[in-house]
């Protein structure tokens, strides 16, 4: 290596030492040297985001009166990140706080915990968002009071009050619509996980449930932002955001507060008829909907509750009797996850099959007490004979063993236990009327029906063969009965085959079918349009707080059922002759305006958390006016008792609000719509104001929203 190039190497090790060494001394003074300096810089220059909350759209009726409205309340807060530096954790203020507030220790401490510190136990009542948001206590605080726990703040650190804009369900018309409205509520973490594209702040409410759920970008609005910058003493030095917060648009439905009142009202006579009866009558539920293209009027289900108990914030007692089996699930929406038999309203399903197996619905049939399948007898309602009847009179009289002749007829001759190439009439039609299927009403949380056909019952054995197989190890005690222990025992062998009694309590609407009040009155509603299946729809518009409408909903066809138009008109005289001398003679007797419907009393098997066993499922499934159907009307009560005797009687009170009826007249000034329903919109107009709630600070000193929360 010669001079030169050991010169080189040198001035470049030279170089990179002279490098680091500097690179570590800017280091040691940026680290060390210039700590308090560049730390009094940076709490200089923090920046603040205050969310001002949007106002929330309303939600009206079809004519316009609000259902979802705003009013003013006064929250009374708390700060976690304060109460939570006190030895106790802010318990002894909680505690003073509750006494003034009237409220229970309990439910405050419960409402001020996160869902995720109550690691054991029920977390009913605990709070969904996080420690950095204001928590309420209450939204209905009194002035005076709530002003001196403002002014005592050494005796009450971290406890705040503010005006606030409160959710308000007026329940005009005794329309409380709480299972079909829903409920707002504070943004949780769960909220955030979701990937909708959807921009949130942590102060925000959103919709929880129902049409507030479903609709709630729209009627959400959007919050006004000012960010500041301030210093470390949190003075505010500069401001550099200021955006007005867009209020949220209105919903416009097709309900209408007098027949939802009225669909609720009925539906409680209903259970109280029931009840009087000295049934359990547990539940029900109440569906109207236009019977031409969907739209739902009323949706109503019982038990129900006040879905202002949301907002004034729900005590650890109400928030479990929400979901109890004691109270009887009030927060359970029947109408659309309420489960049960059909029973004979399924019979007017039953005409399409029997048309299509060939017989003639212009002749007579007979109509014992009593048929035997195999070695079983099957029975009339109260084992009543009616000898020889018309197919019509077994419609209006509810004939079962009519149907168990017929379907015990069909499944011989599709091979009984041996089908080869089986028709199954009566499985065919069902699946026309898509009863197994949701209807896609626009809310949330509808379950699906069941149709038991023969692919169901392979797949049922199939995951319950070795319970069935094994019964006497594996039941219940209380389960061992003699009757039960035989069934099990024949579903081990051939529970996965169509057997003879399973197709005859198929065609009256028993055994293992279930659908949903509302899955039932969107086949009715076909059945009066002629075949028509229309997707069952609440929203009508969105519309802007100055009247410009951005968008409408328009009604859309599930499917079409392929019937001759003969068939729906013999039907639909059938079904006007149950109100006229059937079994639902008595509840229409008088009444002015023709109806078509048809009763049902579906057989529950099983016992109650009492041990006694339960009572039939009361149904009555309904449209009026015979000659020109429009409205759909079905009303169930989960162990009612009779079809006529709860639910028809529950209809009968519906119809008379929708016609304007009293007694056997009808009042012409009393008709809900008497040209029809509206086919324009509402004008909307602010029936309450809001102040503009106070800004909350956020949390964290980034500034820009994002899909995430911003904290």
């Amino acid at each position: 290596m010669n001079q030169r190039t050991r010169l080189s190497i040198f001035v470049v090790q030279a170089l990179i030492i002279s490098l680091m060494l500097a690179l570590m001394g800017r280091l040691f003074y940026l680290q060390v040297a210039a700590t308090d300096k560049y730390k009094e810089a940076a709490l200089d220059i923090q920046s603040r985001d205050i969310v001002v909350p949007a106002t929330r759209g309303l939600i009206v009726d079809a004519m316009g009166v609000p259902l979802a409205m705003n009013r003013v309340g006064l929250a009374v807060t708390v700060d976690r990140s304060i109460l939570d530096k006190q030895e106790d954790k802010g318990l002894a203020v909680l505690n003073r706080v509750s006494r003034i507030l009237k409220l229970d220790p309990k439910d405050v401490w419960r409402h001020t915990r996160l869902c995720g510190e109550i690691t054991k136990g029920d977390k009913t009542g605990c709070w969904v968002g996080n420690r950095f948001q204001p928590i309420p206590i209450t939204k209905d605080a009194d002035p005076e009071i709530a002003l001196q726990l403002v002014e005592r703040s050494s005796e009450f650190p971290g406890i705040d009050a503010e005006p606030t804009s409160v959710r308000y369900y007026p329940g005009t018309k005794g329309a409380t619509g709480a299972h079909v409205l829903g409920y707002v509520g504070a943004l949780t973490d769960k909220d955030l996980a979701v990937d909708n594209g959807t921009r949130y702040y942590r102060s925000e409410s959103i919709g929880k449930d129902g049409l507030e759920y479903v609709y709630d970008s729209y009627l959400r609005g959007r919050p006004g932002i000012k960010t500041v910058i301030v210093d470390r003493k949190e003075s505010v030095t500069e401001k550099s955001r200021d955006t007005a917060p867009t209020p949220g648009m209105h919903l416009v439905t097709s309900l209408d507060v007098r027949i939802q009142g009225a669909a609720e009202a009925g539906l409680e006579t209903a259970v109280r008829s029931s009840r009087a009866q000295g049934y359990r009558a547990d539940g029900g539920a109440a569906v109207v909907m236009d019977a031409r293209n969907g739209r739902v009027y009323a949706l109503a289900s019982y038990p129900t509750y006040d879905p202002n108990i949301w907002e004034k914030g729900l005590t650890v007692a109400q928030a479990k009797a929400m979901y109890s089996e004691s109270t009887y699930v009030p927060a359970l929406s029947r109408p659309l996850q309420g489960l049960f038999a059909p029973a004979s309203t399924f019979k007017a399903f039953s005409i399409f099959a029997a048309v299509k197996a060939g017989y003639n619905l212009n002749t007579t049939y007979d109509c014992p007490g009593k048929y035997k399948v195999g070695n079983r007898e099957f029975t009339n309602y109260e084992s009543r004979a009616l000898g020889r009847i018309s197919m019509k009179t077994g419609i209006a009289a509810s004939c079962d063993t009519l149907w168990y002749k017929i379907a015990y007829s069909e499944w011989l001759k599709d091979g009984g236990l041996s089908p080869k190439n089986p028709n199954d009439y009566f499985f065919q039609t069902a699946h026309d009327f898509q009863l197994e299927q949701k209807t896609g009403i626009d809310l949330p949380g509808e379950l699906e029906g069941r149709i038991p056909d023969r692919q169901w019952r392979m797949d049922y054995w199939k995951e319950n063969k070795n319970f069935y197989c094994n019964y006497e190890k594996r039941a219940a005690k209380k389960d061992l009965t003699p009757f039960l222990i035989q069934l099990a025992k024949e579903n081990c062998i051939d529970g996965g085959v169509l057997r003879a009694g399973d197709a005859v309590n198929f065609s009256i609407g028993q055994g293992d079918t279930v659908i949903t009040p509302l899955k039932l009155a969107q086949s009715y509603a076909a059945i009066a349009n002629g075949g028509t299946l229309w997707q069952p729809l609440v929203a009508k518009a969105i519309v802007k707080t100055d009247g410009t409408v951005v968008k409408t909903f328009t009604p859309k066809i599930q499917g079409k059922v392929s019937a001759d138009p003969k068939t729906f008109k013999w039907l639909n005289d059938a079904l006007h002759q149950v109100t006229i001398d059937g079994t639902a003679a008595g509840a229409f007797a008088g009444f002015p305006v023709e109806v078509s419907g048809k009763t049902g009393t579906a057989e529950v098997f099983g016992l109650n958390l009492n041990g006694t066993k339960k009572d039939s499922t009361s149904w009555f499934a309904s449209y009026a006016p015979t000659k020109n159907p429009r409205y759909v009307v079905v009303v169930m009560v989960s162990q009612g008792g009779t079809g006529a005797a709860a639910a028809g009687i529950g209809a009968r009170q519906i119809f008379n609000t929708i016609f304007g009826t009293e007694g056997s007249k009808q009042i012409p000034e009393k008709v809900v719509y008497p040209s029809g329903p509206p086919s324009k919109l509402p004008k909307i107009s602010p029936t309450t104001k809001v102040v503009e709630t106070k800004p909350t600070p956020a949390v964290s000193a980034s500034a820009s929203p994002t899909k995430k929360a911003v904290n």
